[in-house]
């Protein structure tokens, strides 16, 4: 979209630990009103970058910019245009669902008349029961629905998920896929990191496949089985990643 600063812009990232290499040289652009996939076998890196890019990790090289602010020079604006479902949400226990809505409220700024509608509706939405009980006797889904919710909830112009089906029904699942396509559908930019292929081939306008911390393929899925001559996202997966002899994650 013209005059839109992409969600998310990722330039020559490196992330090392000791002497592996988790991320290498990895550059990707999000752009506005894209649902893109982030696809890899274990220890690929995905879950690196993405916590690189939420400003939980420091890159050893490279840039991040979120919304069009640089995560390294402007670290409060960028974070405050991200929203981030990790792959294991830390969350308060003695506060109700409800009451940790209102604290992310509260730490993004956002009004509170603005914020209880929204909670509110994303409640609903996921069918959130127990919203008033303490989150410590939530079941796995239900913690991943209030998290889900409380990376929605400043409705940011990035939202990035790592694995953010985990635990969760049919239904919920259903929900957050449409919660997904509605915000693409505004502009907003979405990245999905997750195991299951099926999901992004059904979901994601774009995917990108990382193997030992690189980038071998990206493309709308169409773009990725002409140019592999394969079948299906699947097909192209195994083929690209074939020589590790791992499987999906």
């Amino acid at each position: 979209m013209p005059g839109i600063a992409p969600p998310l812009e990722v330039s020559d990232l490196t992330r090392r630990y000791g002497r592996f290499t988790a991320v290498d040289r990895l550059s990707l652009v999000l752009r506005p009103g894209e649902i893109l996939g982030f696809l890899g076998p274990n220890g690929a890196g995905k879950t690196t970058t993405l916590r690189v890019c939420a400003g939980l990790l420091r890159p050893d090289a490279g840039e991040v910019r979120v919304a069009g602010h640089s995560l390294a020079r402007e670290p409060l604006r960028a974070r405050a245009k991200l929203g981030l479902v990790p792959d294991r949400p830390f969350l308060y226990e003695r506060l109700s669902a409800r009451e940790f809505l209102e604290f992310i409220a509260a730490i993004y700024e956002v009004p509170a008349t603005i914020a209880n509608g929204r909670a509110e509706g994303l409640i609903a939405r996921l069918d959130l029961e127990g919203a008033n009980d303490l989150i410590e006797t939530y079941s796995l889904g239900a913690r991943q629905k209030v998290s889900i919710a409380a990376a929605l909830l400043p409705d940011p112009p990035l939202l990035m998920l790592d694995e953010p089906l985990t635990g969760l029904d049919p239904r919920a699942a259903r929900a957050l896929k449409d919660l997904l396509r509605e915000r693409a559908g505004r502009g907003l930019g979405v990245l999905v990191s997750t195991h299951l292929l099926e999901v992004a081939e059904r979901l994601c306008d774009r995917a990108i496949i990382l193997h030992h911390g690189r980038k071998v393929a990206e493309g709308t899925l169409d773009e990725l089985r002409r140019a592999h001559g394969e079948a299906t996202l699947e097909d192209v997966f195994l083929a690209l990643t074939r020589e590790s002899g791992e499987e999906p994650r």
